[in-house]
């Protein structure tokens, strides 16, 4: 989820008051900690990049996160603390930029340049092997993940100059329908994937990309399943069941990650997971339709009743209850973490920021998870799914060719 300017700045001023809830919360416990530190946290998404970008800081002088911040919810001794092990960064486009490739170029560029500036601590990793490798250099894995397909304005040329580039999974859509792909929050224009949304598909499993079906509408989904060859993420969503936001993903399609051999990650936005927040949601949207049948009007009248609304912001243990839905209906295998840190403007209590994972597995080992099992959501789903996506990248490179479209003609003059 990314925000205005306006809210993202309101949001970075009040999160000193948003930590001392958490201060408030008992201490994690021994074990707990031990657990942690046992297995490989791996992030599905977290949106620093464009926190920096909004902040007019790109050049991490002013906003350095070597140093643990007052503000915003990501820095080096943060991460540390919290145990996190890998990150995929998000490197967002909003869906009506004028130069959307221009833009994600610009942002993994910051990506690189970050981990350049903290090579104590980051490291590129472009691979399974690649993770595991710098964990055991004791750096943070450092994995760039395009947030929406708006990025390669319809030209799969372009997909495969921001592979070159270091990007490793894509999410199909933002907010906003694209030509070739339905979003979850857009107008449901094709039904879901039209062919050349399935092209893209193809050429994301032949370079080794995972596709990322988060902010795609269920129908989406449902083309991309049937299609992909390799798994697939949901790099942060959570359970429609538990949470009927169009941002999650159904019961239904959990079966299918399941047969699919993906990952769902569980986004920590209230919004998300809060079952009360997603039928305010609901409810506002229906109403505001039906008095601003303009789209630009309704924009603007659903903008404002999002920053005037009190989200209750829930608590770790409505995390865990989504994480329990989807083993339940998707299986152990299939789960993960994908926290949208510095992207979310309201989060549950305990939550705060990246130093708090280790609440999640306390949280889980309280509820009876085995210490395997809480490894496998804390990371080893995801970087199974992503090491599968590599072997299949490996098998089409030797047997497919490139998705390739024809130049548009130059015009005479």
């Amino acid at each position: 989820m990314k925000t205005p300017l306006v809210t993202l700045v309101l949001f970075l001023a009040s999160a000193p008051a948003f930590s001392r809830a958490a201060e408030e919360l008992p201490p994690v416990s021994e074990r707990a900690r031990q657990v942690h530190a046992a297995g490989l946290l791996f992030d599905g998404h977290n949106d620093l990049p464009w926190r920096l970008r909004s902040e007019g800081d790109v050049t991490f002088e002013r906003i350095d996160i070597g140093k643990r911040l007052s503000a915003g919810q990501t820095d080096i001794p943060r991460m540390r603390e919290g145990g996190l092990k890998a990150q995929f960064w998000s490197v967002y486009i909003p869906s009506e930029h004028a130069n959307p490739a221009r833009t994600v170029t610009e942002q993994i560029d910051l990506v690189h340049r970050m981990i350049d500036r903290y090579p104590n601590d980051l490291a590129l990793a472009l691979s399974a092997d690649d993770v595991e490798r710098v964990v055991r250099e004791g750096k943070i894995a450092s994995l760039i993940g395009i947030e929406g397909g708006i990025a390669i304005e319809d030209d799969l040329a372009q997909l495969r100059a921001f592979h070159r580039l270091g990007a490793r999974y894509m999410t199909l859509t933002h907010n906003t329908t694209l030509a070739w792909a339905d979003a979850a929050t857009g107008a449901h224009t094709h039904g879901g994937l039209t062919p050349w949304g399935e092209r893209v598909v193809r050429e994301m499993n032949r370079l080794g990309m995972l596709v990322d079906i988060s902010h795609v509408s269920a129908e989406t989904m449902d083309d991309v399943l049937r299609v992909s060859q390799a798994p697939v993420i949901a790099s942060h969503s959570s359970a429609f069941a538990l949470c009927p936001s169009p941002r999650n993903v159904p019961d239904d399609m959990l079966k299918r990650v399941t047969k699919n051999g993906g990952v769902v990650m569980v986004n920590f936005y209230s919004g998300f997971i809060v079952p009360g927040a997603a039928k305010a949601a609901a409810e506002a949207r229906r109403a505001l339709k039906a008095k601003y049948p303009d789209p630009a009007e309704y924009a603007r009248a659903y903008d404002a009743w999002h920053k005037s609304y009190s989200m209750p912001r829930g608590t770790i243990a409505d995390v865990a209850n989504h994480i329990e839905h989807i083993i339940k209906v998707a299986g152990i295998d299939h789960v993960g973490i994908g926290s949208d840190f510095d992207g979310i403007t309201s989060w549950p209590v305990g939550l705060e920021d990246v130093s708090c994972y280790p609440r999640l597995t306390e949280e889980l080992l309280r509820r009876g998870h085995s210490e395997g099992d809480v490894h496998k959501i804390l990371g080893a789903n995801v970087l199974r799914a992503f090491r599968e996506a590599g072997k299949v990248a490996e098998r089409l490179s030797r047997s497919t060719r490139p998705e390739v479209d024809q130049p548009a003609p130059e015009p005479k003059h």
